[in-house]
Formats: C-alpha cells, structure tokens, sequence
C-alpha cells in the first residue's frame, strides 16, 4: 500500500518493549510515518511499556531524539509534536499484574476502539505478558503482535504458541515478519499472477536455479548477547529468508485473501526435502567473519566484538542448498545465503531461465543464464529483467541488456516503509502479511536437523574477511550444480 490516505480506525496501541531498539529504530518511525499520513483518528493513543524509569515527558523526550537520528530528511517537528502528544509512558517493574491491572482502567473498551498490544520484547517475556493481560481481562476483543524470534527450535516455538492460544484466537494473533511489508516481497503476487509473460514460465521447464541472497556490511551492532546465541540460521534464514521462498514458490491462491495465501505458503513449506544427518555438510555452508575492511576502514572479526565469546561457534554466515518436492520445482535448485560484513548490503532474488533448446545465433550458449530475473529487497524496490538483443550493426550479433523498473520511480511516490506497512494492516486487523501458526512451526521443523548436524560437527564455522562475499566453500556449494553466485557472473 503506498500513498494511502483512507483514514485509519480509531485504536489504543500499547507498545511493550518500549525503550528497546527495535522501538526506537523501527516502530517509532513507522508511527510517525502513519501520523504523517494524516490517518489515524484524534482520539488514537499509544501506552509505552516497559522497565526502564521514565516519565511521559522524559519518553517523549527519548521519542524525538530517536526520530531526528533515524528519519533526519524527514523529520518534522509539527508532524512529531502530534505522535508525541499521543503517546503515555508506563513503567513496569516488579508486579505487572498490578501495572496490567493499572492499565486495563486507563484504555477505553474494546468495542469503543481497536485495541491493539505489540510486543517488541524476548520471547520468555511473550507468556509472562500475556497472562498479565488475560488476567486484566484486557484478551477479550483485542489483537495481539509477536514479534520475531517466537522459540528457538519446533519445540519452544510450540509452546510459546500453546501458551499464547491459551488466552488469544489465533485470527487474534499476529505473527510479524517486517520482510512481508516490503513492497518487492508483495509485488512477487503481483509479478507472477498478474502477468501471463511469468506465471507461463514460472517452473522447472523454464527456470533453472533461483538464488535468494540477503547480504549486511555490518557486524553485530551492540545485539551480541541475543546474536551469539542465535546466529544468522535462526536470525534470518528460519523467518525471512522462507517466507520470501515460500512467495517465490507457492502455488497460484484460489483468491487473495490471507486464509487462501497463507495456505499456498505452507504447502511450500512442507514440501521443502528435509535436509539431516550426513546430508547437512553436503547442502549447507556456515561461516564466521574475521576481520577486513568495509567502506574503506578496518574492521574487527566476529571472536573480537565486544559480547561475544572468544570461542563462539555462532554462524554470521548460512548458505543452502535446498529443493522443492512437488510437480512445479523437482529438481530446481534453490540456492539461499545471508551473512554480516559481506561485501554489500543486498537483499534480491534472482531467478535464472534455462536457456533456449535451440542456439540459432551460435552465441547464446557462450553466455551463462543470459535471462535472468532480478527482483531487488534492498537497498531499493526493483526488477531488472537481463536479456538479449541484437547489437547495432549488419551482422547479427547478440549483446545483453538491462530493463529496468524502480518502484518508486515508476509510481512516483514514496513506498510505504515496511512496518509502516504492517503496522497499517494490523490496525485495519489484516492478516495477510502475517505468519500463521502452522507456517512458522512448519519453518522451525525444517530448520531444526541444519542446526543439530551442526551442533553435532566438530567444525567450527568457516572464516571470510569482512569484505567479502563469504566463505570460498559457499561457492562449492553452488559449482557443484553447475552454477555460481550472481555476482561471480
């Protein structure tokens, strides 16, 4: 959704986990992103939760620094004294039954407004929370948001999700996954079902390898005590990196809503070939950074950032081999990677044509995958589409090209950024952009043999410079089917 302007139902919106990152660096620009939309009703209200002492006016305070820092071109006072005017500081300490309690007399009834509880805090805090709020009463009639990581393998992400079913339905739930909210990801519907020139040629007759790549030039960035336990197959591979597998590979939905979407999405899921015992050190590659240079400076390896132990196993680095068991993709490889301090920030992926059965011009067999298509996440919405054409002149000779399509150039207006996007569909309580119970198990249970064969492994990661584009075996990984990184091309 860009350059909407219908008006946002009225809602009260508490925000636990309010003085943590994720708040500041994401959820507070999104909401002014929404108050600058000019569609959120004047009795809207935001409760900032959390431990930290503050008052309304310190938080607010907190508030305006974090956007002035985080949206410097963007930033207008007028527009953030109306977000600041909204928002309510709230401590909780030690009784947070009582402070839920505290709370449930300050927000209006549930048929008054939407009442809406976002928690942006660690997954053993998620239960403790919402027994608080079942215990207010504050359950009834209300939706809640979960945010990423929900468990740590198949097993805790069930019990997190037994726990919170006990006191919310699950069309109450809301499973966030911000990469959903890009306008790339929701432009894959777009791409395949609305245009007879892809969906034709969307399978295993026409596509060779699809690779999925999601790149960072930074390292930790300060998250090391929750990083170091998690690594980059927890982190990105089991949440973002599958649901942008599971949109690129679904089946066409009977409609578009998020019952038939969600549906397709999981039946990709369940059809990924497991991946355990032996098979892991043949069809994955993890690594770890060492030091390098990144924009032109040194930088410290991973063993050296402060919080991180010296003799951490933790992958900043995964890549995959995997295939599809099902009619459309037996036999395509589909190839996924991300890591930190890689050599650019990217997030894109890029499907490669089989070529033509019959090479005419006696050139096109020299050119790897001269058709490819190249959907961008990051750090811009576009598509490139690589293909041949004739080169000026008599002769017949063939050259690639490039077409080009920027979102925002081609719309001429801002894309909504993407929990802006999300956080806009949980007010209207849309759920299609969100993750369903089953998906989100379903993902941890083919994520889980990856991370026993390498717990089980005697390894320890394989190391890259920062700077670079990952270990050397993750392009074994891919030569071994014959093909090679995009950026090796």
């Amino acid at each position: 959704m860009t350059g909407a302007t219908e008006a946002l139902p009225d809602f009260d919106l508490v925000l636990f986990g309010a003085t943590g990152d994720l708040a500041m660096r994401k959820l507070v620009p999104a909401l002014f992103a929404l108050e600058a939309r000019d569609m959120s009703q004047p009795g809207a209200r935001i409760f900032a939760i959390a431990r930290s002492e503050y008052s309304t006016e310190g938080y607010r305070d907190a508030v305006e620094t974090a956007l002035r820092r985080h949206l410097p071109e963007r930033f207008d006072p007028a527009i953030a004294n109306r977000l600041l005017a909204r928002i309510e500081y709230r401590t909780v300490a030690s009784d947070s039954a009582a402070a839920m309690r505290s709370l449930a007399a300050e927000l209006r009834p549930a048929d008054a407004c939407e009442r809406l509880f976002y928690l942006a805090v660690p997954p053993g805090v998620m239960v403790d929370i919402c027994d608080d709020l079942a215990a207010a009463g504050l359950n009834r009639n209300s939706r809640i948001v979960l945010e990423k990581p929900i468990g740590h393998d198949q097993a805790s992400c069930r019990a997190t999700n037994d726990a919170v079913g006990r006191y919310f339905d699950e069309d109450q739930i809301f499973r966030i996954d911000h990469y959903l909210g890009k306008e790339s990801v929701q432009n894959l519907l777009a791409l395949r079902f609305g245009n007879a020139l892809f969906e034709t040629l969307w399978n295993r007759q026409s596509i060779s390898h699809v690779q999925i790549s999601v790149s960072e030039t930074v390292g930790v960035e300060g998250r090391a005590p929750y990083y170091d336990g998690v690594g980059a197959l927890r982190d990105m591979v089991q949440n973002h990196i599958l649901q942008v597998l599971a949109a690129i590979a679904m089946e066409p939905p009977m409609q578009l809503d998020e019952g038939c979407v969600r549906d397709e999405k999981v039946k990709v899921l369940r059809s990924l070939v497991p991946i355990t015992g032996g098979g892991v050190s043949q069809a994955t590659v993890r690594g770890q950074y060492r030091g390098g240079i990144i924009n032109g400076e040194p930088v410290c390896g991973y063993l050296e950032e402060q919080g991180v132990d010296p003799a951490s196993h933790s992958e900043t680095y995964a890549a995959i081999h995997c295939e599809i068991a099902n009619w459309r993709w037996a036999g395509v490889p589909f190839y996924l990677r991300t890591g930190k301090r890689m050599a650019r920030r990217l997030a894109e992926i890029v499907i490669f044509f089989r070529p033509v059965a019959h090479d005419i011009f006696g050139t096109v067999s020299e050119l790897p995958f001269p058709n490819r298509l190249v959907i961008r996440l990051n750090p811009d919405d576009s598509l490139d589409l690589n293909m041949l054409a004739k080169m000026p002149g008599e002769r017949i000779r063939l050259a690639p090209i490039t077409l080009n399509l920027s979102f925002e150039q081609a719309f001429r207006q801002r894309t909504a950024d993407a929990y802006e996007r999300l956080l806009m569909d949980l007010i209207n309580n849309r759920l299609m952009l969100f993750v369903r119970r089953d998906e989100i198990e379903q993902a941890w249970a083919w994520i889980d043999p990856i991370e026993q064969g390498w717990a089980e492994s005697t390894a320890p990661p394989r190391g890259y410079n920062a700077g670079t584009w990952g270990p050397q075996a993750a392009s074994a990984l891919v030569a071994r089917g014959g093909h090679s990184w995009s950026e090796e091309l």
